[in-house]
């Protein structure tokens, strides 16, 4: 924590959360809180860079946004390079795509839960940061530390067996993969599933068991009545390629588009304050048409889910309330562990599929459209590429939504929501910006990934010598 004055607070970084970001809060003189702002400092310029690159090429680009998700934005990447060259996947194309998506939800939400988010559950909120955080987890709780880190490595190992490497992977191309996957490797990937689902479903008691220990501060910790989004298939949770569903606080479908379309329906609101841009449902303006998304926007979004055990999960989260639509915050963490349940059986699905050994891997074509649009579920929320290309297929404009963006208007009433409950003067112990930082945690967010198209916020260069010394600053409105 900083103080620029008296009566701003500042905490900069926020902590573990991936990306950089600070959060400000303003108070009176008499130590009330007057206003409060997560800001997203980074700035990305991948639309722009792209232009005239080869199409082709965005699927090895744009995983260069996050070495995080690198997946989620090769995949959805990927699909927008096929909707270029009108073509449909062969059947083995379309699973291994699956299947390494599927490894990335597990490893993503497994690092989100275990090592960023566990410290605060397990430790309080309030403990020793020495002690809160993930070093602290491998020493009081070496089974949840050794269960999070082999989970997460196990969806590394299954992205880099298909695409190389653990991070920024090479296996997708436009009209399919380039890579088939052998049944020993297979094997491989099946002997190990059962351990770790064992281990995810003890980390699944263990937050049920908080949350209803701590009932009365899940209620209340930055919970926000919105609307929800995710990809629905048939009504069912889907994370690589379905429709887009709007549920309305109250649980009421308001609206489910195909994902092409989804520019009719989704615009972008921008601050001078953040260049992280603030997305909401166009018939309803912003921000009365701002959702959430991510884990506890899809489980809220979709009818059920298609395999068993997540399913039966999914109904014991609805017993939460009395409509089964959960607004709680917290229970990102909930929501989180039970996708990676059905990450992992619909895993096991996939590779029991006799299609996943096949070796027709690729559709080849020309140009047929000059618009191609890709939407995965990456883990915090849906992913949306759009490219436009000129006849020879180099990129004229791209837009991307990342997912982060999506949920920027609740994180900032979350932090400010949180800030109001707890700050009561000047002086604020750390266990309450901890608070504040947790609510960030919870949506997991991606701050590299999520920042691209500059806003109304301005941008300013600093241009120093090797001493250090300022030669010449650069400032755009």
């Amino acid at each position: 924590m900083e103080k620029k004055n008296k009566n701003t607070i500042v905490v900069n970084p926020v902590t573990r959360i991936e990306g950089h970001g600070k959060i400000t809060v303003d108070l009176t003189d008499a130590g009330a809180v007057d206003n409060v702002r997560f800001h997203v400092t980074q700035y990305r310029g991948f639309e722009v860079f792209s232009k005239g690159r080869d199409f082709r090429e965005m699927p090895v680009i744009t995983p260069r946004i996050c070495g995080i998700c690198p997946v989620s934005h090769h995949l959805a990447s990927a699909k927008a390079c096929d909707d270029i060259l009108g073509v449909t996947l062969t059947p083995t194309a379309a699973k291994l795509r699956e299947v390494m998506h599927m490894a990335q939800v597990i490893q993503s939400h497994a690092l989100s839960f275990f090592h960023l988010s566990s410290p605060d559950l397990l430790f309080g909120f309030d403990a020793d940061p020495a002690i809160r955080n993930v070093a602290g987890v491998a020493q009081e709780y070496p089974d949840l530390a050794v269960a999070g880190i082999t989970m997460r490595k196990y969806g590394q190992e299954i992205i880099k067996t298909l695409g190389g490497k653990k991070v920024h992977p090479w296996h997708s191309i436009p009209g399919g993969v380039n890579r088939s996957l052998r049944t020993e490797e297979k094997d491989a990937m099946l002997a190990d599933l059962p351990g770790h689902k064992a281990n995810l479903k003890k980390a699944i008691e263990l937050v049920k068991n908080y949350l209803g220990e701590n009932a009365d501060l899940a209620a209340r910790f930055a919970t926000l009545e919105t609307s929800y989004m995710g990809l629905v298939k048939d009504g069912n949770l889907e994370l690589y390629d379905g429709r887009i569903r709007l549920r309305s606080p109250r649980g009421r479908i308001t609206d489910e588009f195909d994902d092409k379309e989804y520019h009719k329906h989704i615009g972008e609101h921008v601050e001078e304050w953040s260049y992280l841009k603030f997305p909401f449902y166009l018939p309803m303006g912003y921000p009365h048409g701002s959702y959430r998304v991510g884990p506890l926007g899809r489980v809220n979004a979709c009818d059920d889910i298609a395999t068993p055990e997540a399913s039966a999960e999914l109904k014991v989260f609805r017993q939460t309330t009395d409509d089964g639509i959960v607004h709680y915050t917290l229970y990102y963490h909930y929501a989180r562990l039970i996708e990676i349940l059905y990450a992992m059986e619909r895993l096991e699905e996939l590779l029991n599929d006799a299609d996943v050994l096949g070796s027709e891997l690729r559709i080849t074509a020309n140009v047929t459209n000059r618009e191609g649009i890709g939407v995965v579920e990456a883990p915090r929320g849906t992913l949306i590429h759009h490219y436009e290309v000129d006849s020879k297929g180099a990129i004229e404009r791209a837009n991307l939504i990342v997912a982060t963006g999506h949920n920027n208007y609740a994180i900032n009433r979350g932090v400010e929501q949180v800030a109001r409950d707890y700050i009561k003067g000047h002086d604020v112990p750390e266990g309450v910006l901890n608070r504040m930082e947790h609510v960030i945690r919870c949506y997991d967010p991606c701050l590299s990934c999520s920042t691209h198209a500059v806003g109304k916020m301005p941008l300013k260069l600093e241009i120093r010598d090797s001493k250090g010394e300022l030669v010449r600053t650069v400032f755009k409105e």
